[in-house]
């Protein structure tokens, strides 16, 4: 399957905006953390800490949601595929894994803030890295296939074919007027 181009650009546009929006939570909720732990007023604490039990878990999950199921439309629907590209499976893996860690982490954790918003610093580190990681994976489309695609056994090693082709020992094709 392969998406029109107006098509594929009106998915992109949704997952950039569920990343952002997850982005913008995971900075929202940052602040909440922070203001709770150094505070010195109680109601203040009292007041950051319940605002991260309203918002927290399941509009970031939402959010992580969308971006999965539009990177997962992107990605079926171009050239670069769900497990094709080194780049593309390192971000599907990471938004699994936040997902299910904001369900099965996040989720208790906002429950104990109440007594132990120390809890929250981790997610607070690490959900904005990988979330910034993912972005630039995006960016910058690093590391290449995931496995060459070759069917002939005798193409799939380069340096293999190239001297069977030129008998110049891998040294690429002979140039043009060359004696051999």
């Amino acid at each position: 399957m392969t998406l029109k181009p107006r098509v594929r650009k009106w998915w992109l546009v949704g997952h950039i905006v569920s990343a952002g929006a997850w982005i913008g939570i995971d900075a929202v909720l940052g602040i909440l953390v922070c203001t709770a732990l150094i505070t010195g007023d109680a109601a203040v604490r009292a007041t950051a800490l319940a605002a991260l039990g309203l918002f927290a878990v399941w509009p970031m999950l939402i959010a992580a949601v969308l971006a999965l199921g539009t990177g997962a439309v992107l990605g079926l629907g171009s050239k670069y595929g769900l497990l094709r590209y080194w780049w593309v499976a390192v971000k599907l893996a990471i938004n699994v894994l936040m997902a299910v860690l904001i369900l099965f982490a996040l989720r208790p954790g906002i429950n104990e803030a109440a007594t132990n918003p120390e809890g929250l610093l981790y997610p607070v580190v690490v959900a904005p890295s990988l979330l910034l990681f993912a972005s630039v994976l995006s960016v910058f489309k690093p590391w290449g296939r995931v496995r060459k695609e070759s069917h002939d056994p005798a193409r799939r090693d380069h340096r293999t074919d190239q001297t069977l082709r030129t008998d110049r020992r891998g040294r690429g094709p002979a140039p043009v007027g060359a004696r051999r």
